[in-house]
């Protein structure tokens, strides 16, 4: 834990403060505890003025329900350092007269005192390194005078519906995983150009308090965000002299890797890459995180509040590290040659490492869930789905066959999974039981990071689909790298 920062993945959510959906949910600082508790060191606030002296959190231009911004503050103080001891990230969305700005600044400084770390951009060519930065509160935003320069250009979605890119591998997923998007987009009339990530658009929304400035405010900016003005190539310029961050959506982010993937990568070994979710996401819900792993993206942000596979994928990386919030990047992330050409291996690709994964056997289902819970009058029919998830040329998902009318399965079945990007790759882990006339029941998941996988036999627990973990239901596995 002793490379600069930015050499590091880093466990961030996006609007933290929500309780459901982007749209309607109410804002609260419990969400905000929950995720610091669960190890995530990036937190998301966005302030907007509450009357004409007073700052509220929420998700602007949508129904959404304020919070005060003081009990956000006191919840990430109370839960910022329980999990980890590493530095936590408040990332602001700001939008705010500069006299709010001044209030802001007053009430983080007392709220965290010195706990807040001041970053040095004169005499600091590199960032500190999580260990010289344990038990610290960082501040990201724009600097006040860069929101009135903000480049006002507005990405749009395309809004498709079609079917994800994961389905192809992944299947679909289980309809008790979806939230009734259809029912959240009746609102969408009232809101106006979610599509855009509000950090991006300039933000200081008064008329001629604008032209002031709030030195305090700018003081607190350990890592300073903004998009430069001159597009996409230009943003991605890396200046030796400052570090700072960037923000993009995961649609842009697709874009920017194919038109300068080169540059992404290099962007990425000294300043901070944010990817957040696109707009239409009004359930919540999120993406596939790997494209931004595969570019060297730090924050990768996701809607904590929601679940399903994408996020048990993000939760699976983070085990990783001890789960303290912050994973090392691969080496050849960080190399100066790259070329771009590296990060999406071809499907002829060599691997680098063979893993053999054998599903032994699986018990403690009927201590966890009730007797009834899969099938009214019979034992469950459990069938396990394995898989990798990582750079595309590794992904697959394979299956066991259905063990019947039993809650102690035995399987022994041995699958074989060669890894071009090892150190990306994570093993996906299902547990389903069979149904033939209905859908099929969900009987747990987990995600391991490879990386972290010691050969031998291991009793691996299973987790529900909120990322709790069961507190009987276990796997028994036998890992082997060749």
């Amino acid at each position: 834990m002793d490379a600069p920062l930015s050499h590091y993945f880093i466990y961030t959510g996006h609007n933290s403060y929500l309780t459901g959906n982007q749209l309607s949910s109410n804002c609260s600082d419990l969400p905000i505890a929950d995720a610091l508790r669960r190890g995530v060191r990036v937190v998301e606030l966005d302030l907007w003025p509450r009357g004409t002296d007073d700052v509220c959190v929420k998700h602007g231009r949508t129904l959404t329900k304020e919070v005060k911004l003081g009990k956000c503050l006191d919840s990430i103080k109370a839960n910022a350092f329980v999990t980890s001891k590493y530095p936590v990230i408040i990332t602001l969305e700001d939008h705010l007269t500069p006299k709010l700005q001044f209030k802001v600044a007053k009430m983080i400084t007392q709220t965290f005192g010195d706990m807040l770390y001041y970053h040095d951009s004169e005499s600091c060519q590199e960032f500190p390194s999580p260990e010289e930065l344990k038990e610290k509160i960082l501040i990201s935003t724009k600097p006040p005078k860069e929101y009135l320069e903000a480049n006002d250009a507005k990405e749009k979605d395309s809004g498709e519906k079609g079917k994800d890119s994961d389905e192809d591998v992944w299947g679909k997923e289980p309809e008790d995983l979806i939230s009734t998007q259809s029912d959240l987009e009746k609102v969408t009339s009232s809101v106006n150009d979610l599509s855009q990530d509000d950090e991006e658009r300039g933000s200081c929304e008064s008329d001629t308090s604008c032209q002031l400035q709030a030195p305090e405010y700018k003081r607190l900016i350990a890592i300073h965000a903004g998009k430069p003005k001159g597009g996409l190539r230009m943003a991605l310029k890396v200046d030796p002299n400052k570090i700072r961050r960037l923000s993009l959506s995961e649609q842009l982010l697709e874009k920017a890797l194919a038109s300068y993937g080169a540059d992404v990568i290099r962007f990425t070994q000294k300043n901070f890459l944010r990817i957040y979710p696109k707009g239409t996401r009004f359930n919540s819900s999120n993406y596939k995180p790997q494209i931004g792993w595969m570019s060297g993206a730090q924050m990768i942000a996701f809607n904590m509040q929601g679940y399903g596979r994408a996020l048990w994928l993000m939760e699976g990386m983070f085990r990783a590290n001890g789960g303290c919030g912050y994973v090392k990047k691969p080496d050849f992330l960080m190399d100066a040659g790259s070329n771009g050409q590296g990060f999406y291996p071809k499907d002829n690709s060599c691997p680098k490492k063979t893993l053999k994964v054998k599903v032994l056997m699986g018990d403690g289902w009927l201590l966890d869930f009730k007797k009834t819970h899969f099938d009214s009058y019979s034992p469950p029919d459990f069938f396990v789905r394995v898989g990798i998830a990582g750079a595309p040329v590794d992904e697959v998902m394979e299956k066991t066959k259905i063990e019947y009318d039993t809650w102690t399965p035995i399987w022994n079945k041995e699958f074989i999974f060669p890894l071009a990007v090892p150190e990306l790759a994570l093993l996906r882990v299902e547990v389903h039981e069979h149904d033939i006339n209905e859908k099929d029941d969900f009987g747990g998941q987990t995600c391991l990071p490879v990386s972290e996988i010691r050969q031998g036999i291991h009793a691996v627990p299973l987790f529900n689909r909120k990322g709790v973990k069961y507190s009987s239901t276990r796997l028994l596995m036998r890992f082997e790298f060749v």
